[in-house]
């Protein structure tokens, strides 16, 4: 059986059903109630896989959970996921996270998101904007910990700190970089 594969068909193809799936998945976007039941469950299995992830986020001002943003793509690839913007242990308000690459991949991963604002200046200004992009709105402190390693609250004195993590624990080698996060209006 010889089976050829055509990528600028594939190209073509993904490109055209790209902005179809972000909308459906817009329209089909999860309901606050389990937004927050994955918000919940994100938060615990962090701090029960990241040492010193409590005492970490405690001292947050704010804290965005995305707890499942999906990756697909074939040469063309982007990324969606929802989730809710904690101040104070409550989710106050709903995002999603949108975004597109260009390049060499093939397949699809998920992932989870948390954004620690650790000034209130800076959560200020990220709930005030109409669309936030990492890198150009704000810059983040992406935090990659090796196994056994734990979070130091002292030495993370950025404004904004992200962490990407998986099943296994945090992920490495990986960008938050024009990410955009903008606020669900229901």
């Amino acid at each position: 059986m010889n089976i050829n594969f055509d990528y600028k068909k594939c190209l073509v193809l993904l490109t055209l059903l790209f902005p179809a799936l972000i909308y459906s998945s817009a329209n089909f976007a999860a309901d606050r109630q389990e937004i927050n039941l994955k918000v919940k469950q994100t938060l615990k299995q962090f701090k029960k896989t990241v040492g010193g992830a409590s005492s970490f986020l405690g001292k947050a001002k704010g804290i965005l959970v995305f707890p499942e943003v999906v990756k697909a793509g074939i040469g063309i690839g982007g990324e969606y996921g929802e989730g809710a913007l904690q101040i104070n242990g409550k989710n106050v308000s709903y995002y999603n996270t949108i975004s597109a690459s260009i390049g060499f991949q093939l397949g699809a991963q998920v992932k989870s998101i948390i954004i620690v604002f650790l000034q209130s200046d800076a959560l200020a200004k990220f709930r005030k904007s109409d669309g936030w992009e990492v890198g150009i709105d704000g810059s983040v402190a992406l935090i990659e910990l090796g196994t056994g390693k734990t979070i130091d609250t002292t030495s993370h004195n950025k404004p904004i700190v992200g962490f990407v993590f998986g099943n296994k624990g945090l992920m490495y080698n990986l960008t938050l970089e024009g990410s955009k996060f903008t606020k669900i209006v229901r």
